[in-house]
């Protein structure tokens, strides 16, 4: 899904100017007056940042965050305070907030605040769908397979293999080429890695 910018205030003027601010810097912006109306749009696939009003009626932005945590939202949050909030907002950044601005704040201070949030995001996201790639082309390689990654990941000879494996050294080489060409993995340090991802290996 396409970044956005989810903006959460219950002040509408707030919301609409900041919706303005984003738009005129090209930046897809979606406005939703209440925490609780965010989280019934709420989709895991949505990508972007959270500007979050810290106070509101209902539900309160740091009671959002809590169940967006739980929900396994990796979305950053700017939590919006006011000069009284700060203690709430240092908590809320040792709940996982990306970061949190005081009222009244400059624009550019924030549009700052929300590349780097967007940068942060978009890293975030290559990382875990690589992670996941890696995961998935583990789960395609047979147990046998898994066996000589382990072995080789290791750092063990492919004789070696062959006598713990009670296998012939040709079928390890075999086993070792097609976990190679499954993993896609260009070198042995490239295997290292991979498997670092895969829960359970070395």
């Amino acid at each position: 899904m396409e970044p956005q910018v989810f903006v959460i205030d219950d002040d509408q003027a707030v919301r609409d100017s900041l919706g303005l601010l984003l738009r005129s810097m090209g930046q897809k912006a979606r406005l939703f007056e209440s925490a609780q109306a965010f989280l019934d749009n709420y989709a895991s696939s949505m990508a972007g940042c959270i500007v979050l009003d810290i106070r509101m009626p209902g539900m309160s932005g740091m009671e959002l965050q809590q169940k967006l945590k739980a929900q396994d939202c990796t979305m950053p949050v700017i939590f919006v305070t006011g000069h009284g909030d700060v203690p709430m907002a240092v908590e809320a950044m040792h709940h996982g907030a990306f970061d949190f601005i005081q009222k009244p704040f400059r624009d550019q201070e924030l549009l700052d605040r929300i590349n780097q949030a967007l940068a942060w995001d978009h890293d975030h996201r290559s990382d875990e769908d690589y992670r996941r790639d890696v995961q998935e082309r583990f789960q395609n390689l047979t147990p046998r397979e898994r066996e000589v990654m382990q072995c080789v990941v290791g750092g063990l000879a492919n004789k070696v293999i062959a006598m713990d494996l009670n296998l012939s050294q040709r079928t390890v080489e075999i086993h070792r080429a097609r976990v190679m060409e499954k993993m896609n993995a260009r070198s042995l340090a490239d295997l290292v890695r991979m498997s670092l991802l895969v829960p359970g290996e070395p």
